[in-house]
């Protein structure tokens, strides 16, 4: 029997709900929860001994129950005829002492003050159905009402869905006659999925509106929102702010519905903020793999990702996450990213904090008390530590933050907020053990000491940047670039001019400076935080060979190209990155790829140089358009593509008679091969080793990958060849 209204109108209708109760009969309604879903929030605001007014309240089991634990000063009313008669049948010989009235709640014959709390559950909402003049009226009157019985210090607790029109109404309301507004959130998504009765995706709130005597002039106003049973209310700047946190609880409660209903919703997200302050603490990717066969222990898992590794390509990009679901063999697993600034005690704590939430994202067939698995890397949490936070006028808010890597090595990053999860600078930390450290490891010898504990922590700034060590695959690959130069195989005697625009820590230049003697570069930053950041934490230093120029990249090059004396590098590299997300492109700002802009690199550009530019474009087709700009002012193009990454470096050259053939090429990496050598009767420098270490890893790793192009696909003069590091 379907008892809903053809329209909504009709639930503020009495002669709809006269039939409706003739028709349910004795049957208690309860769709907005029962007695034992709401007892919390109203235990939390109602005492035994208060007189209770419950409007519309009927043929719910609410009132009886609370009656039964002690509530026995209740008044209930209604507008249906037939409920009350009902209602005072059923209650008479149990329940003396409750009363029913039939009674219009928008002119009620209590006299003032006559209650300590009104209770109504989804009265509001069925009455508020359209925001109509004649319906606004209506509830004028009803709310007017509400406030006319109350004492001072008496309490509205309005059971509702929280509909924006109806939070609106309510909330506006009541601030404008000075009560305090709170919104308490008293059921999940999960706990109204009901066969028998027809439910709700939406959560049910409580609206707590308290009494305040009238103060003449007095503009105060408090919105407050509890979002957990027990959990402390947060106060809020204002009705919209708190309709918005409504909102997002709204949105979450109906995700969990969708999530709970069917699997394969594409990439779902979202962020489990602390309750006291509303700051992110976890983010949350829910992952569905199909292709996983169902059994007891396969339907759904947990992992948590060390802190300081959401970056990595297997926790930070959706292939990656569907890898890694694919990998642990559960129809849906639910990564969890720990947020810097939050404080987290271990894995323990993470889950008990964890366990009930996550249960709302589970997928239906779930076995009963089933125990979920809560995995991660080690069984460990992770470590990172904040080492500086600022914020620049130009990169906006910043942090300098140490984390360990799987090896249990340390490395420092420096994240932009604004793109959270990209690594904008990474360098390793050397394993440096002070002084201070061997006495307190003997001073804590007698202290148990977990096998997989990590190793000491290096002090923060100043002498712990290993300056050998490239960490960012895109940085290898443009280094590699330098064996495009004529004669690569004598790099280390050559001089070179080099132009990098784009400092951030660091890294690129000073691997430069350190590992190429003959080498002088002029490194562009339009920020000057950014110096000051690589200067004081990531080891990074100016000296005659190495010079850092504060200016915008496309105004200093501007002015290179078009001075009277025009200096020409052998390389230019560009590695910055686009400060508006919105592009499509955040790396480099499309400015720098203009046609016109690019004939001034070319011209400031030697005639066997290298340009190498680090682009990070998702827009497929805004990309091919970069490669036809690029292609259309230097004719030799090779594209590597960094896996794991969105980064593609490019490398252009202005003379396509430059392409080396395949036997060239193996000549050239031999060539370069045996320059890492030494004369007899000479060693390496501690420099000179590293340098060995690296020309010939990563110089030979881009010739063989432009030879194995040139040999599968005959690469031509002028072609842009993709896919270089595949």
């Amino acid at each position: 029997m379907n008892l809903l209204p053809k329209s909504s109108k009709e639930f503020g209708s009495v002669d709809y709900w006269e039939k409706f109760f003739q028709q349910r009969g004795k049957k208690a309604f309860e769709w907005y929860g029962t007695y034992l879903e709401l007892c919390g929030v109203l235990h939390k605001y109602m005492k035994p001994r208060e007189k209770v007014l419950v409007i519309g309240c009927g043929n719910s089991e609410l009132s009886e129950q609370l009656y039964d634990v002690g509530y026995e000063d209740i008044v209930n009313i209604d507008i249906s005829e037939v409920v009350i008669k009902q209602m005072k049948e059923r209650n008479a010989s149990r329940r003396p002492q409750m009363s029913f009235l039939k009674m219009d709640m928008t002119q009620m014959e209590f006299p003032d003050a006559s209650f300590q709390v009104v209770l109504d559950k989804g009265t509001l909402d069925a009455v508020l159905t359209d925001e109509e003049e004649k319906t606004l009226q209506q509830v004028d009157r009803m709310l007017a009402e509400v406030g006319r019985v109350l004492q001072v210090g008496g309490r509205y607790l309005c059971i509702s869905l929280a509909q924006a029109h109806v939070l609106k109404k309510a909330v506006g309301h009541f601030s404008r006659e000075g009560w305090m507004v709170r919104v308490h959130q008293v059921a999940s998504s999960q706990d109204q999925v009901l066969e028998a009765e027809p439910r709700f995706s939406l959560p049910v709130f409580a609206f707590i509106m308290t009494k305040f005597r009238p103060v003449p002039g007095s503009a105060l106003q408090i919105f407050e929102l509890c979002a957990q049973e027990q959990g402390k209310p947060v106060r809020l700047e204002s009705a919209e702010q708190l309709a918005e946190a409504v909102r997002e609880r709204q949105q979450y409660a109906w995700l969990c519905s969708q999530l709970y209903r069917k699997a394969g919703l594409g990439s779902v997200s979202l962020d489990l903020c602390n309750g006291d302050t509303g700051e992110p603490r976890y983010t949350l990717h829910v992952v569905d793999s199909p292709t996983v066969k169902p059994s007891r222990d396969s339907h759904f898992a947990i992992f948590i990702i060390p802190q300081g590794r959401e970056t990595e390509w297997l926790f930070g990009m959706e292939e990656g996450r569907k890898q890694l679901a694919a990998s642990a063999g559960f129809r849906r697993l639910i990564t969890v990213a720990l947020h810097r600034g939050q404080q987290y005690e271990g894995m323990d704590s993470i889950q008990a904090e964890l366990s009930a939430r996550v249960m709302e994202l589970a997928p239906a067939g779930m076995p009963a008390r089933q125990q979920v698995p809560f995995l991660s890397v080690g069984g460990d949490i992770g470590v990172r530590t904040v080492q500086h936070q600022d914020c620049s006028p130009l990169s906006g808010d910043y942090v300098v933050e140490d984390v360990q890597g799987d090896d249990k090595r340390y490395f420092r990053r420096l994240i932009f907020l604004s793109n959270r999860n990209v690594v904008q600078s990474e360098a390793r930390l050397l394993k440096d053990v002070s002084h201070r450290a061997q006495k307190k490891r003997k001073k804590d010898k007698k202290k148990q000491r977990p096998a997989d504990a990590p190793e000491d922590r290096p002090a923060a700034p100043g002498q712990c940047i290993d300056r050998s060590y490239l960490c960012c695959e895109h940085h290898k690959a443009m280094i590699a670039g330098l064996a495009l130069l004529r004669n690569p195989e004598l790099l280390l005697e050559t001089p070179l001019a080099l132009l990098v625009v784009g400092l951030g820590g660091g890294s690129l230049p000073l691997f430069v400076h350190d590992h190429f003697p003959k080498s002088c570069i002029d490194a562009v930053e339009i920020d000057p935080s950014m110096l000051e950041v690589a200067t004081r934490w990531f080891g990074f230093s100016q000296s005659d060979r190495m010079k850092v120029h504060i200016a915008d990249g496309l105004d200093y090059i501007t002015s290179l190209a078009g001075g009277e004396v025009r200096p020409h590098y052998d390389v230019i590299m560009f590695d910055v990155d686009s400060k508006d997300p919105t592009l499509g492109m955040s790396c480099p700002p499309p400015a720098f790829v203009d046609q016109p802009f690019l004939q001034k690199v070319k011209s400031i550009l030697t005639p066997e140089g290298v340009f190498i530019l680090n682009l990070v474009c998702r827009d497929l087709g805004l990309k091919d358009s970069v490669l036809a700009g690029l292609k259309a002012v230097f004719p030799l193009l090779y594209v590597r593509r960094i896996e794991g990454e969105v980064n593609e470096i490019l490398f252009c050259q202005l003379h396509p008679e430059q392409t080396l053939a395949t036997p060239e090429l193996l000549e050239v990496a031999e060539a370069l091969e045996q320059s890492s050598e030494l004369p007899a009767g000479l060693t390496w420098g501690p420099g000179c080793q590293r340098l060995k270490k690296y020309s010939a890893r990563y110089f030979l790793s881009l010739l063989f990958f432009l030879l194995s192009y040139s040999a599968a696909y005959g690469l031509q003069l002028g072609e842009v060849a993709e896919d270089l590091g595949k």
